[in-house]
């Protein structure tokens, strides 16, 4: 199974911005997409966006569209979660994850906290 690492998470105010990055172990057919889920405390895990291995077509949660952008690093294996205009709700355990479909992951990251000040 592929293996995911996360990186980039931290503190910072509202309004800021924080790159999330996430480098997966090989390119296989496992990671025709990948991309970004997160759970807030006391929440379910939700979709945060996802990129298909060409780097075109993205899909995006509703809510973050605009202020989070995802891009890949195809030869890296590597993909990249920009957030910008950071809120305080935007506060949760951030999980990198890769799958043959846009919204089902099938392989994890171990989560990075992303923690937003207000």
């Amino acid at each position: 199974q592929v293996q995911l690492v996360e990186s980039g998470g931290g503190l910072v105010q509202a309004g800021g911005s924080l790159r999330l990055s996430c480098a997966a172990s090989e390119r296989t057919a496992s990671t025709y997409y990948m991309g970004w889920f997160r759970q807030a405390p006391g929440k379910e895990r939700e979709f945060v966006a996802s990129i298909f291995w060409n780097g075109i077509n993205r899909v995006y949660s509703d809510s973050m569209k605009g202020r989070f952008t995802i891009s890949r690093d195809d030869p890296k294996n590597t993909v990249h979660l920009q957030m910008n205009s950071l809120k305080p709700e935007d506060t949760a355990v951030y999980y990198c994850g890769a799958g043959l479909r846009p919204r089902n992951f099938d392989s994890w990251g171990q989560g990075t906290q992303v923690t937003v000040s207000s």
